[in-house]
C-alpha cells in the first residue's frame, strides 16, 4: 500500500507515454531514485495500445464528458504556510470529437465474450479508464520478428541508390554481444522485478493465444465475411494504438533501442511497402536499386532520370551549387526544375521525402529524401520497422528497463499537485491520491497531467487520427502479408496529406483476415471532417450488398473510430505558467512518421538534470561486475549476480530476475 512507498526519490516521472519512460529509464540507468507514477491503469497514455474491448472502454471515457469541478481537495491542507500548491488536471483532455462506426455485419454483440480476457480491474482513486485492459494478451507471432542488431538485407536483391549493405555477424537471441559497442539483438523473455510492464500487479500473466496458422500466400478471391460479433470474440487479438508511427531504421530511435539493449525487450517487422495514390488509384512505389528496375511503372529514361536524381540526393551538400539558387523555393517547385516527369515528382515528393507541397523548402525536402535513402537496405527492402504488437510496447520496453535498474511503478496513482519551496523557487514534492508527500530534486510531468491555469499561454496543434478495421488489403498482391505505408496527397487546397499505415495479422495487431489501417494528419477541422474524404476514396462504406462494381473492388470497411489528439510537440517550457526550474514537461505525440521528437526530447531533458552522466549508456557486461569482500553473497540476499554461475546473463537480467527493483501499481 502506499504506506509502504519511500517518500524520498531524486527523480519523479508522472506519466508513462514514451519520453517520459525512456527518461526514466536513462536515470535509472544512471543510478538515481526514480518513481514513476500514473493515475491511468495502463501503460503509455497517448501512445498506449489496445485489445478492441480496451479501446471501446477507451472510447466510451473520451466521449463522456465528467466534470470533476467537485472533487474533494483534503490534500490542501498539507500545504505549509512556506510553500504553494500548483495543482495537477485530474481529468486528461488531449483527446476530442471521438466518433465510432461499425460497417460490417450487425448481428448483436450483446452477451459475445473476448476470448481469453482477464477480469476487470478496480480503479482506485483517479479517474482511469475503467475496464480498459492494462496490456493485450500476446499471441504468438505468426512470422518472426526483426531482431534489432542482425541486419537483414533487402528482400529483392541489389543496395539501394549509392548505398552499400551492412553486414555484421548476427548473434542469436540471449548471447552477450562481442563488446559494448556491438548492436544487441532484442529478446521477448526477461522480466522487470514486481510486475512486468503491460501487466497489472497481482493479476495473473496472461497465457500466450495459440499461434495463428500462417495465412496463404495467394489472397482469397472472395473475402470472408467478418462480423461484429466476430471482432469483439477475437478483440484480443488486436492491439490498436493511439498513436501511429513507424521507427525509421537508422532513426534516433533504433538506434537508442540498440545502445541501451532495451532492444531485447522487443521485436520488428519490416514495412514492405511503400505506397503512392495517384490519379485514383493505389501504387507501388519503387525505393530501392533493385525495385527501380524491376519497376514496371516506369520507363527507362524514367529509371535513369530517378536513379541520377536520388543519387544526387545522398551527398546533395557536396554540390551546393544545384539548389542554393532554390533555396527560398518550396521542395516541389525544385523538383519541377529538375526534368523529372510528373510521376517522378509525385513519388518523390510524396512517398520518398513525404514533405508537404506547399510548405516545406528545398532544403526540408532534400534532407527528408536524403534520410529515407540511408535507412535503406539496413533491416529490409524500406526504410522502416514496425512492433510487432503495436507501438504501445516501445515505452512499456523502457519502463522495463527502468525498473530492472531499481525503479518503482505505480499505475491508477494519481498526484493531486506539486509543492513550491517559495523561497528558493524549486518544487520540492508531490502530493499523491493518498495524501502522501513524497519528495525529490526533479518532476517530470506530462504535458496533459497540467492545469488549464498552468497551460493559460499555451497555443496547441490538433491532430486527426482515424482507426479502421478492414477486411483487405489496399492493394492486393500475391501475398496478403503486407505492412505498407502510403501518402495520400491533399485532395483539395488547405488540406494537409494524410499519412496511412496499413497492418497486417503478422504484425500481431489485428485478427486474422483483417487489416488494421491508421490515417494521420495535422489537423484543419475535426478528425472525422479531415479523413473521412480519404476513407472514401480508398475504402467502400457501403453496407449494403448491392454496391457499384468500383465500390466492390475496394476493401470494406468493418469498423472504424475518428478522434482528434492534442499535440504539444515544440511548446517551449517558458510558455507554462509558474512552473519551477527543476519540473519538466513532456510533450505528447506529433503528427510526425517517427519518433525522432520524443528522444530528443527526452535527451535534452536529461541533459539538463545531469549534463555529466551518460544518456542510456549500453548495459555492463556481467564479467566486469565487482563485488565488494564484505558485500553479503547474492544467494542470501535474493541476487543471483554471480557471473560463474550464469555467465550469459546481463546485469539488467540477473538484477530483474533477484527482485532488485520493484514494480508497484496502487
Amino acid at each position: 500500500m502506499a504506506d509502504n512507498l519511500p517518500t524520498e526519490f531524486d527523480v519523479v516521472v508522472v506519466g508513462t507515454g514514451l519520453p517520459e519512460s525512456i527518461i526514466a529509464a536513462a536515470c535509472a540507468r544512471s543510478g538515481q531514485r526514480v518513481l514513476h507514477v500514473d493515475s491511468r491503469n495502463y501503460y503509455g497514455g497517448n501512445w498506449a495500445s489496445f485489445s478492441f474491448s480496451g479501446l471501446l472502454s477507451w472510447i466510451k471515457e473520451n466521449q463522456q464528458k465528467t466534470d470533476l469541478s467537485d472533487e474533494c481537495e483534503e490534500w490542501r491542507k498539507l500545504i505549509l504556510e512556506d510553500e504553494e500548491a500548483i495543482p495537477l488536471s485530474s481529468k486528461d483532455k488531449t483527446i476530442q470529437h471521438v466518433e465510432d462506426f461499425c460497417f460490417g455485419d450487425q448481428d448483436s454483440a450483446e452477451g459475445v465474450e473476448e476470448a481469453g480476457a482477464l477480469p476487470k480491474l478496480p480503479v482506485f482513486g483517479a479517474p482511469a479508464a475503467q475496464g480498459v485492459s492494462p496490456g493485450p494478451e500476446k499471441a504468438s507471432p505468426a512470422a518472426e520478428g526483426i531482431p534489432l542488431g542482425s541486419e537483414e538485407s533487402p528482400a529483392a536483391e541489389g543496395s539501394p541508390p549509392g548505398l552499400e549493405k551492412e553486414n555484421p555477424a548476427v548473434e542469436s537471441p540471449g548471447e552477450e554481444p562481442q563488446s559494448p559497442e556491438a548492436e544487441q539483438p532484442p529478446s521477448c523473455e526477461g522480466d522487470g522485478a514486481g510486475a512486468a510492464p503491460g501487466t497489472a500487479a497481482g493479476d495473473p500473466a496472461p497465457q500466450p493465444a495459440q499461434a495463428e496458422a500462417a495465412p496463404s500466400e495467394n489472397a482469397a478471391q472472395e473475402p470472408k465475411k467478418i462480423s461484429y460479433s466476430q471482432i469483439v470474440r477475437e478483440g484480443r487479438r488486436f492491439n490498436i494504438d493511439l498513436v501511429s508511427k513507424l521507427l525509421y531504421s537508422r532513426g534516433l530511435l533504433i538506434e537508442l533501442l540498440i545502445k541501451s539493449n532495451v532492444s531485447r525487450y522487443a521485436e520488428f517487422k519490416n514495412a514492405t511497402r511503400v505506397l503512392a495514390f495517384r490519379e485514383g488509384k493505389v501504387e507501388q512505389v519503387p525505393c530501392s536499386r533493385a525495385d527501380v528496375f524491376n519497376s514496371r511503372q516506369l520507363t527507362m529514361v524514367e529509371k535513369r532520370m530517378l536513379m541520377k536524381f536520388l543519387t544526387f540526393c545522398l551527398d546533395y551538400e557536396q554540390h551546393p551549387e544545384e539548389y542554393q539558387a532554390y533555396e527560398s523555393s518550396t521542395f516541389a517547385q525544385f523538383l519541377q526544375t529538375r526534368k523529372l516527369t510528373p510521376s517522378l515528382q509525385h513519388f518523390i515528393l510524396h512517398s520518398i521525402a513525404m514533405v508537404s507541397e506547399t510548405e516545406s523548402s528545398t532544403l526540408e525536402g532534400l534532407q527528408a529524401t536524403k534520410k529515407f535513402l540511408q535507412c535503406l537496405g539496413r533491416y529490409g527492402n524500406t526504410p522502416f520497422l514496425f512492433p510487432l504488437y503495436g507501438q504501445g510496447e516501445i515505452p512499456q520496453c523502457f519502463c522495463r528497463l527502468c525498473a530492472v535498474f531499481g525503479g518503482i511503478y505505480c499505475l491508477r496513482h494519481a498526484v493531486r499537485c506539486l509543492v513550491l519551496d517559495r523561497a528558493s523557487g524549486r518544487c520540492k514534492a508531490i502530493v499523491d491520491h493518498f495524501g502522501q508527500r513524497i519528495s525529490a530534486n526533479y518532476f517530470i510531468v506530462e504535458d496533459s497531467y497540467l492545469s488549464e491555469s498552468t497551460c493559460t499561454n499555451v497555443c496547441y496543434r490538433q491532430i486527426s487520427r482515424a482507426v479502421l478495421i478492414t477486411d483487405q488489403s489496399v492493394l492486393n498482391t500475391d501475398s496478403e502479408q503486407q505492412v505498407s505505408v502510403l501518402t495520400v496527397p491533399p485532395l483539395e487546397p488547405g488540406r494537409a496529406a494524410v499519412c496511412a499505415i496499413e497492418l497486417c495479422s503478422s504484425t500481431m495487431t489485428c485478427m486474422k483476415d483483417t487489416y488494421l489501417v491508421h490515417l494521420t494528419c495535422p489537423s484543419t477541422k475535426t478528425a472525422r471532417e479531415d479523413l473521412e474524404p480519404v476513407v472514401q476514396k480508398l475504402f467502400n462504406l457501403n453496407t449494403e450488398k448491392e454496391t457499384e462494381n468500383e465500390e466492390l473492388e475496394k476493401p470494406r470497411v468493418l469498423w472504424a473510430v475518428y478522434f482528434n489528439m492534442r499535440d504539444s510537440s515544440g511548446v517551449e517550457k517558458s510558455s507554462y505558467a509558474g512552473l519551477p526550474s527543476n519540473v519538466y514537461v513532456c510533450s505528447g505525440p506529433d503528427s510526425a512518421l517517427g519518433n525522432d521528437c520524443a528522444v530528443k526530447q527526452a535527451e535534452t531533458i536529461f541533459r539538463e538534470m545531469f549534463p555529466t552522466e551518460e544518456f542510456c549508456p549500453p548495459p555492463p557486461n556481467p564479467e566486469d561486475i565487482i563485488y565488494d569482500e564484505d558485500e553479503i553473497e547474492p544467494e542470501e540476499s535474493g541476487l543471483n549476480n554471480s557471473p560463474e554461475t550464469k555467465p550469459e546473463t546481463s546485469a539488467e537480467e540477473s538484477s530483474s530476475e533477484g527482485g532488485a527493483a520493484v514494480t508497484r501499481e496502487e
